[in-house]
């Protein structure tokens, strides 16, 4: 008989379900991008994580069906067009799965400090480890193409100095000029400049093969929303005397064929609207400067109501699978 230590607790079998639902999808997506790729490097990079994901997939299963609980849906054939024709030029497949690993690994993280069993620690552990490992090749592979660019140089420091002034954060003076950014906020500030540029891409080519109206008209709104964010962090840059090397994300082709379901097309672009929220806390946090916590603050609030719409549309469609819930107590009462 298990213990109550031995059971699944509500945060590891909450987290368990969401990593099913993000991997079924990679999954998904890996299968159409492998259908595309010809080059052996990019198909080994794509291959290797496919079948990563797939072992990780079946450890999931395998802890749900250990609890007796059911496997929840996810993402299935029904959901991708492996023969689909070529949406994307160049190197863009390895472009997005870059992003999702940057994403994930973060997310992992976090569920590492939320679960207490043994073998769910192990698990996460090991997702992390394969996050880390298909990052560092596809990094390496988009490097040596010349695809993936380096951040900005400034000058390396010769002396150690301290803030002496509150002036620092001030940032909204209309007399005295800005200060210059720091290396902390110009490497958040790239980031998600290089987010949003892959973000533009990938909405443009979601509402060109998008089946429903509507979620053809949230894609636009994301690509809006995309070019607004990646323009505003360019500006910031730019303000300080920083040129941000040109990023460049591929091209859509003119297919109207669509490799993947709405559902899973929704799934994603909310999936990186959370995580675009989530970064642009992080990024205000590590920031002194007053005017460019106000300005991530404006892009919160409006990628936050983007992803809410999105989440309308997904339940509207029947397309939000239900994580695990309580029991009902009322209900059971009633019974």
């Amino acid at each position: 008989m298990k213990s109550e230590h031995d059971h699944i607790s509500a945060s590891e079998l909450g987290n368990l379900w969401q990593a099913y639902m993000e991997k079924t999808m990679i999954l998904r997506v890996l299968e159409y991008f492998l259908e595309q790729r010809n080059d052996d490097e990019g198909r080994a990079v794509l291959q290797n994580q496919y079948n990563k994901e797939t072992l990780n997939v079946d450890a999931i299963k395998n802890v749900f069906d250990m609890e007796g609980a059911v496997i929840p849906e996810g993402y299935t054939e029904k959901d991708v067009n492996k023969k689909a024709p070529r949406l994307y030029d160049g190197d863009f497949d390895l472009l997005y799965i870059r992003l999702l690993t940057e994403v994930l690994m973060p997310l992992y993280t976090l569920h590492l400090g939320m679960s207490y069993r043994k073998d769910i620690r192990e698990l996460y552990n090991h997702f992390i480890d394969d996050m880390q490992d298909i990052s560092n090749q596809v990094t390496e592979l988009l490097l040596s193409k010349g695809v993936l660019v380096h951040p900005p140089i400034v000058p390396l420091p010769k002396e150690i100095e301290y803030v002496n002034e509150v002036s620092y954060m001030g940032g909204m003076n209309i007399i005295k000029p800005n200060r210059v950014l720091n290396t902390v906020e110009i490497g958040l500030l790239y980031q998600s400049l290089e987010i949003n540029t892959i973000g533009i891409q990938l909405m443009t080519s979601f509402a060109q093969v998008a089946e429903n109206d509507e979620v053809k008209k949230y894609f636009i709104k994301g690509k809006e929303l995309a070019k607004e964010v990646a323009d505003t962090m360019h500006k910031l840059l730019v303000d300080s005397d920083i040129q941000p090397p040109s990023i460049w994300a591929g091209e859509t082709t003119e297919s109207t064929l669509s490799p993947f379901s709405d559902k899973l097309m929704m799934y994603s672009s909310n999936m990186l609207s959370v995580f675009g929220l989530s970064g642009n806390t992080f990024g205000t946090s590590f920031s002194l400067r007053n005017d460019l916590s106000l300005k991530i603050g404006q892009i919160l609030t409006k990628t936050f109501n983007f992803a809410k719409d999105g989440g309308k549309i997904i339940i509207k469609h029947g397309w939000m699978e239900e994580p695990p819930k309580a029991a009902d107590r009322k209900m059971l009462s009633k019974e």
